[in-house]
């Protein structure tokens, strides 16, 4: 690992991070790019949603002055500045679901079609081979990228929970690379790790950090969001492949899983899918009685678990098959368990007392 880890530009998109976060704030104030309270957002005051473009611009100067550069990388930055741009519009005049949605398509499509980072083959999930998708495949992959942007966009609800569930997916890719012989590609995902990690300094008031809160915003939430997809698929797909598609979606299968389960009930309930609500897995462990830091705890130890799994399947090479219907079985209980989370804990209740 220490072979291919380069100091300079981890440094460089952590300062440049940093120092962005700071200037930036009195011109989110400036240009009303803030959060105001509300009935879903119970934070204090008005906060700069300016953590995402500082996290997109400092992966950016990293990546052109140091040359350490991601694959494809003008089209990546092209597709990551038309979604960190829409995040923006987005945070600043709350733009329509169906505008914002039609702007992720088109965003994906710069990742399928013009960067030709697209899914060809799902491994061996149904046991009878090697599933490939030819010409399907770059539909399935534009599907694929505007879950995945979606699903972190969802699970942005609570201090440190986006950024930390990014950290979380994108050491775990380092972490496979190196085990598996690919630690040259480990720099694209350390650059957007350090890069995040002044963000939750100041997201999460560490010691130091206090007094200037900070929220992502949906231009930070859905910029992590392509790139963590961005870098799966790459890693997944062709001969020189580091690790099983099957793995990639254990690793972002919390976010998965949440989006899909608030989507399904949504749909019951005839309400829009893409309408919000408070009703995410961080609302329920709060309305539990957790607190919003014990929530964030509990829910990344969630994630950790996810990652997990899939790191052992990859480690001991359990059959494809096996770990997609796992995850299948596990979505439908995580999405029965959601749906009557509250009659299962009076039950637990009545019977613990």
């Amino acid at each position: 690992m220490f072979d291919y880890l380069q100091i300079v530009p981890l440094f460089t998109a952590f300062f440049v991070a940093l120092i962005l976060l700071i200037v930036m704030t009195p011109l989110a104030h400036q240009f009303g790019l803030v959060d105001q309270p509300s009935y879903r957002k119970r934070h204090a005051g008005m906060v700069p949603l300016t953590g995402g473009v500082a996290i997109f611009m400092a992966v950016l100067v990293a990546s052109v002055v140091t040359d350490v550069w991601m694959k494809n990388n003008p089209l990546f930055f092209t597709a990551s500045a038309f979604i960190v741009l829409l995040g923006m519009l987005d945070d600043r005049f709350q733009l329509s679901a169906k505008g914002r949605l039609m702007c992720q398509f088109g965003v994906a499509a710069i990742m399928a079609w013009s960067a030709q980072n697209y899914i060809t083959s799902l491994g061996d999930i149904f046991g009878f081979g090697d599933t490939y998708l030819g010409l399907a495949g770059y539909f399935f992959t534009i599907v694929c990228v505007v879950g995945v942007i979606n699903a972190f966009n969802m699970i942005d609800g609570i201090d440190g929970l986006a950024g930390g569930m990014s950290l979380i997916v994108l050491l775990t890719v380092v972490g496979i690379l190196v085990a598996t012989g690919n630690g040259a590609a480990i720099m694209e995902p350390l650059i957007i790790v350090a890069a995040i990690v002044p963000f939750l300094a100041f997201n999460l008031s560490w010691k130091g950090f206090k007094g200037n809160k900070i929220f992502m915003g949906d231009a930070g939430s859905m910029f992590v969001g392509l790139t963590i997809v961005w870098l799966l698929v790459d890693h997944t797909q062709g001969e020189s492949a580091a690790f099983r598609p099957i793995t990639a979606v254990w690793l972002i299968g919390l976010p998965l899983m949440d989006m899909a389960a608030i989507m399904y009930r949504r749909a019951r309930k005839g309400q829009s899918v893409l309408r919000p609500d408070r009703k995410h897995l961080h609302n329920i462990f709060m309305r539990a009685g957790l607190s919003s830091r014990q929530a964030l705890i509990a829910i990344l130890l969630l994630g950790m678990c996810y990652c997990g799994v899939g790191i052992l399947g990859e480690v001991y090479q359990v059959p494809e098959y096996i770990m997609f219907w796992s995850f299948i079985v596990l979505l439908f209980v995580y999405s029965f368990v959601i749906q009557n989370v509250w009659k299962l804990i009076r039950k637990a209740k009545r019977v613990l007392s």
